[in-house]
């Protein structure tokens, strides 16, 4: 497994416990870090900042565009994929926008539902299409 997919795993799942535990993602990394004296890639802090930071647009764009379903509503581990995906999606552009979508669907097909790559998929997908009027552009001077 590639250095980032690894990371995008690690974010997740470090997102997903820290929903349930209605905890700071950062304080479950610092917990897991003391317990297991775990390495973290920096790539993990960039997806869990950069998620947390963005996550009230992210989560309004996702619930805008997910036809039937609301955020309450989705498997949590693909609401977490998919607020990875759009935020690599939306906000870094250092990432391929194929990349950004395979990689999400690439999480939820390991770790969720038999519907959930294709429901990742389809979002993200859509995202994607509408990225031009859905990223802020700077203005340049």
């Amino acid at each position: 497994m590639a250095k980032r997919s690894k990371a995008r795993r690690r974010a997740l799942e470090i997102l997903f416990e820290a929903e349930q535990r209605d905890m700071d993602p950062f304080e479950v990394l610092r917990v897991r870090r003391e317990r297991n004296d775990l390495i973290v890639n920096d790539y993990v802090l960039e997806l869990i900042d950069g998620v947390k930071s963005e996550q009230a647009h992210i989560d309004e764009i996702l619930a805008t565009y997910a036809r039937g379903w609301t955020l309450e509503r989705m498997p949590r581990v693909d609401l977490m994929a998919l607020r990875i995906g759009a935020w690599e999606l939306l906000c870094n552009t250092e990432i391929p926008d194929n990349v950004a979508v395979a990689e999400a669907v690439a999480l939820v097909k390991e770790l969720s539902t038999d519907d959930s790559p294709s429901f990742v998929n389809g979002l993200l997908g859509r995202l994607q299409q509408l990225k031009p009027t859905l990223v802020e552009v700077d203005d340049v001077e």
